[in-house]
């Protein structure tokens, strides 16, 4: 049974949220706004620096929106063309049928274990081995279920790392799971940064639900802290822009861990962080790398 009609419209970021808002106007019981080419080889990353606002739309956006099946879409084209004064609205639109979403969702999330040390428990789920280290997460809108091999990579790169004096940054937190691990495994203190509001409160409900004190900020806002161990597991295009940042976070002879990187973006990657740090030999999973590191002494 046909219950809802997912309308999908192609927009330039200079009317992407001029859009957005008017289908909402016009009876959408959601709308959202994504990159045109997320998940594949040109994802435009959005990322800002302390202080420094970041861009808030990509170049080019897709707009989903949701209605009711009884709407007609004809007509909501020719409202948006009116409010906008475009003559052509690219979109296609999708049947949904009607589903029980809490289950199939959580259906999607099963515990997850890391080097048998350390379980990635979805909270609507017991944990396997309630004694062992234990991650109790809701995925909410932010990034970081422990699923993604990157994600993978940097648990377990935390896992062997972490020491209980050490002072850790996490930057593009998304839903704190490795803020969390990294409290879990015995870290002094951490503090996790990300350009998304939405990450910042998953994180922060995800630290309170697993009993941990972490401090998480807007990576807008400005916050002075000197790391042990800075990881980043974001693309490879805010790494990359967002090195001197990361470079100036943590303190000589300090570590790094990177993801969020292909094999084909090593080099270009290396050449960048090896002006501050020497590397590691890059780890692999499923065609996804990790790069970790030392920070060299000040001359």
């Amino acid at each position: 049974m046909v219950a809802w009609v997912n309308l999908k419209i192609q927009a330039s970021a200079s009317y992407a949220d001029i859009i957005s808002d008017a289908l909402i106007e016009l009876g959408a019981l959601s709308s959202s706004i994504e990159d045109a080419y997320l998940n594949s080889e040109n994802e435009e990353a959005l990322f800002g620096e302390p202080n420094i606002p970041s861009n808030t739309l990509w170049q080019n956006n897709t707009i989903e929106s949701l209605f009711d099946d009884s709407v007609s879409i004809d007509t909501i084209i020719g409202k948006l063309k009116t409010i906008t004064g475009l003559s052509r609205i690219d979109y296609t639109i999708e049947s949904i049928e009607e589903q029980n979403w809490v289950a199939l969702t959580q259906s999607q999330f099963e515990p997850i274990s890391i080097l048998n040390k350390l379980w990635i428990v979805p909270s609507w789920h017991t944990s396997p081995e309630p004694n062992a280290m234990n991650i109790m997460l809701d995925p909410g809108l932010a990034f970081g279920t422990g699923s993604h091999p990157t994600t993978h990579l940097c648990l377990e790169w935390l896992i062997n790392e972490v020491g209980e004096n050490d002072r850790i940054l996490d930057y593009g937190c998304g839903s704190g799971i490795l803020s969390i691990a990294a409290k879990k495994c015995g870290a002094k203190e951490v503090v996790g940064v990300d350009i998304d509001p939405q990450a910042i409160i998953a994180s922060t409900q995800n630290a309170k639900q697993n009993h941990v004190n972490i401090q998480f900020y807007n990576s807008e806002s400005s916050f002075n802290f000197e790391a042990d161990i800075v990881v980043a597991n974001i693309l490879s295009s805010a790494l990359s822009v967002l090195a001197p940042i990361i470079a100036k976070a943590c303190k000589p002879h300090g570590k790094i861990a990177l993801s969020g990187i292909l094999r084909e973006q090593i080099e270009m990657l290396t050449e960048i962080y090896s002006v501050w740090f020497n590397l590691n030999a890059p780890v692999e999973s499923e065609g996804w790398i990790l790069m970790s590191g030392c920070k060299k002494s000040i001359s």
